[in-house]
């Protein structure tokens, strides 16, 4: 069986052993529905309510404050449309051009029908300018929706600024978090973010369940009708096994936080470093301090970014291009483009992103068997002069 080294955990990552030793017996032993009468399904009620606790804790809020829902898709989709439905004199949405598909291809839809939508832009080291959004502030904005972190590049945005500013104006803050919560400390009771997203699979639980903190006291219609689960801002019959495992994923992704901006960092860095200082037709993505610790996006000029893939997948290295949303796309990545990345180098970008699972070992792995990589797909090249000059041109400054 070829081995498989996956270094794609922005993409989806590993369910943790304790994850699913939680979830097994929601499958066979206690399956009832939490919200029948009697004691066998209202039972699970309890263990939702100790998952929302779990989850609550994670990102420093109140269990009230947590909804239940089926991914970072729909948290993102519930939080932009429940706002606008509970504002609807206001027609004006303020968010960014990197934004993950999941908020961006809405506020689009949106602008297509009736509302005005205001993409704000970064500069070439992928963050924001404050002065830019409080210019693009109007009478009429509704909602401010920028992601914590960004999902390609990793760069963190100055959401904690952001959410003083929309409090300052009374516009509704929404942050999709789902590439932060178990990456970096956040802390809702030390902020004025209104609304955050999360995913599970982002953070070591399943894929189909995430959950949307909502600010007690903020304006919000549930997105999705039917009965009265989750306090009424959600409906339909709880993914009881989902949850529980999402509220132990989250009480781990507490207990490792310390690791993740210790040792993952260190294998991050290690795995940048030894690329750009060896490398000289590649260049980092995003800022190289304002980043997630797990995130590295490096492009390697005059190569293209699928071909690289495809050797490395041989290689049973698992990377990605960018975002796993987007990833059918063969246009250069609206994150790149939106930060000016030139297209030679655009085409050929690959996104590393470590979790606590990846080994010392895996990463002296890739360090070991990219160069060999590039150096293949540069002797067929039609840009192999280029490679070549941008060679000579390191060696020198180097010597």
């Amino acid at each position: 069986m070829k081995r498989i080294l996956y270094v794609d955990n922005n993409a989806t990552t590993r369910v943790a052993p304790e994850v699913v030793e939680a979830m097994l017996p929601y499958f066979t032993e206690l399956y009832g529905n939490p919200s029948s009468m009697h004691t066998f399904g209202g039972q699970l009620y309890k263990k939702i309510n100790q998952a929302r606790e779990q989850v609550a804790d994670v990102i420093g809020a109140s269990p009230q404050e947590i909804i239940f829902t089926s991914g970072g898709t729909e948290s993102d989709n519930a939080a932009i449309r429940g706002t606008l439905e509970a504002n609807p004199d206001k027609r004006h949405i303020i968010t960014s051009r990197v934004e993950h598909p999941a908020v961006l291809n809405v506020c689009q839809y949106l602008a297509k029908n009736g509302y005005e939508v205001t993409e704000l832009s970064v500069d070439s080291q992928g963050l924001l300018e404050l002065d830019e959004l409080r210019e693009a502030i109007r009478d009429d904005t509704v909602l401010i929706t920028i992601m914590y972190a960004n999902n390609e590049t990793g760069v963190i945005f100055p959401v904690e600024e952001i959410g003083q500013i929309a409090k300052d104006k009374g516009i509704t803050f929404h942050c999709d978090a789902v590439q932060a919560v178990g990456k970096i400390p956040l802390d809702m009771s030390k902020n004025t973010i209104d609304m955050i997203s999360l995913s599970g699979h982002k953070l070591h639980a399943t894929k189909g369940v995430g959950a949307l903190y909502i600010r007690k006291g903020v304006r919000f219609k549930p997105f999705i009708l039917g009965g009265h689960h989750e306090n009424n801002r959600r409906a339909g019959t709880e993914n009881v096994p989902s949850i529980i495992g999402l509220g132990v994923a989250c009480e781990l992704a507490k207990k490792y936080l310390p690791e993740e901006q210790t040792e993952v960092r260190r294998l991050r860095d290690k795995l940048e470093n030894q690329i750009l200082d060896t490398m000289p037709n590649a260049r980092l993505n995003g800022h190289k301090i304002l980043r997630l610790p797990n995130t590295t996006n490096i492009s390697f000029e005059y190569v293209e970014g699928e071909a690289i893939l495809l050797l490395l997948n041989e290689l049973g290295i698992c990377a990605s291009s960018g975002s796993a949303c987007t990833s059918g796309s063969l246009e250069p990545s609206h994150v790149l483009r939106a930060m000016g990345v030139p297209f030679t180098a655009a085409h050929g970008s690959i996104r590393f992103s470590i979790s606590r699972y990846n080994t010392e070992e895996e990463i002296d792995y890739i360090i070991e068997h990219i160069p060999g990589v590039i150096r293949k797909l540069k002797d067929i090249s039609p840009y192999s002069a280029e490679i070549e000059e941008l060679e000579l041109k390191a060696s020198a400054r180097n010597s």
